[in-house]
């Protein structure tokens, strides 16, 4: 399997900004704020933060110890940048016996956001990204895979054509795969919140990819995320707040095969073009698993079909990014 760039994301924690250093664990700027402990890392190619009120420093870092070997683990099922994961074996084979049941959990996470999104978010266009990485590996390719590229793949497209349960996977097709960079980042972020909460925690930042608030600051101020466009400006992004929610973005900036971002790394599982680089979509829900899967699928709608989307996914906002501003749909 090759390795492919990874899917970055634009959503930075302007909470963290000032007071992230450069070793694992940095203490807060404030003596008043020593119970308040951060690191900083990688989960499937992004930076990672974890941001933690706890009475006990050692207790507190012992737990950041233990949430990021999970992290660590769940990644070797979910990845798509080491040959050795499950993901990567499932996609080489077109089978997978007895698979973890984490990897059978975000299969349900993705079919309930393949439903609810009717067929947008639908994590079998790896066979897409294959083609667009062919092409554009070309010398002297700037312009997007012809239509007949396109249908090749496009005929090994189809959430459909995905059989799962707690016995196997199996894709109906040879040539077959998947990739859930567009739901895995929250879903280990989701993980490491609910064992930071398992251990009575009440007040944390977790951006494993996606980010989640768990409560408020100790001194009962919400957690704060900016949302960054989709290009580089001088206009300060759009802040919003967070507690007890999470918030994903994606935008067709995370990686692009060309100039012009045209061809990128979100692709519509109909047609085979990519997401609108204009652009970038946030989306706030109650788990960041839900929010990185419905982000993903608002960036290849039309602002109509997204607020059609809202009226089904009860209590979730989204926000779109240009090089305007920010406006919440």
């Amino acid at each position: 399997m090759t390795s492919y760039p990874t899917r970055r994301k634009f959503v930075t924690i302007t909470a963290a900004a000032a007071g992230m250093g450069l070793l694992p664990f940095a203490r807060s700027h404030a003596e008043d704020q020593a119970a308040l402990l951060e690191w900083q890392g990688v989960s499937l190619g992004s930076v990672a933060t974890i941001r933690i009120y706890h009475p006990d420093r050692e207790a507190g870092r012992k737990l950041i110890d233990r949430v990021v070997a999970e992290a660590r683990r769940l990644e070797m099922i979910f990845t798509l940048y080491d040959k050795d994961s499950v993901l990567c074996d499932l996609n080489r084979r077109g089978v997978l016996v007895a698979p973890p049941p984490e990897l059978v959990d975000v299969l349900q996470q993705c079919d309930r956001a393949w439903k609810v999104t009717g067929g947008v978010f639908d994590p079998s266009v790896q066979p897409l990204w294959t083609c667009y990485y062919k092409h554009f590996a070309e010398a002297g390719e700037t312009t997007p895979p012809p239509a007949e590229k396109l249908a090749q793949s496009l005929h090994l497209v189809g959430w459909r054509q995905v059989k799962f349960s707690r016995d196997q996977i199996v894709f109906d097709k040879p040539g077959m795969g998947l990739t859930l960079n567009g739901i895995a980042q929250g879903y280990i972020t989701d993980r490491v919140v609910d064992l930071l909460r398992e251990a009575g925690l009440e007040s944390c930042l977790v951006d494993m990819g996606e980010i989640r608030a768990l409560g408020t600051h100790a001194d009962g101020k919400p957690w704060s995320a900016a949302l960054q466009g989709p290009v580089d400006t001088a206009k300060t992004p759009a802040a919003i707040d967070l507690v007890n929610k999470a918030v994903a973005t994606s935008a067709a900036s995370g990686f692009q095969f060309d100039k012009s971002g045209q061809s990128n790394h979100i692709f519509n599982p109909v047609t085979g073009r990519c997401a609108d680089p204009a652009r970038a979509l946030s989306v706030v829900s109650d788990t960041a698993a839900s929010a990185d899967a419905l982000s993903t699928a608002c960036a290849l709608m039309e602002d109509k079909q997204i607020v059609e989307l809202l009226r089904r996914a009860d209590g979730t906002r989204a926000f779109v990014s240009t090089a305007a501003g920010t406006v919440e749909l």
